[in-house]
C-alpha cells in the first residue's frame, strides 16, 4: 500500500478538513516566499486536493458567504 493511499484512507470522511489543512499549507510558503511561487503552489494545492478527493467536497457545497 503506497503512502498515498493510506492518508486517502485515513483522511476518508474528513475532505472539508484535509482542503482547510491544504490551503493553509500553501498560504504559510507563500508568505514564506513572499509570493514568488504562488502559481506553483496553486497548482501545487489544486492536484492534491484532487489526489485527496478534498476538491469532491467543495463542489458539492454551495460556496461559503
Amino acid at each position: 500500500m503506497s503512502v498515498m493511499d493510506k492518508l486517502k484512507q485515513m483522511l476518508k470522511g474528513h475532505e472539508e478538513h484535509a482542503a482547510k489543512g491544504i490551503d493553509k499549507a500553501g498560504d504559510f510558503v507563500d508568505e514564506k516566499t513572499q509570493g514568488k511561487y504562488s502559481s506553483q503552489v496553486d497548482t501545487a494545492q489544486e492536484q492534491l486536493k484532487r489526489q485527496l478527493g478534498a476538491d469532491r467536497e467543495q463542489q458539492q457545497r454551495p460556496p461559503e458567504q
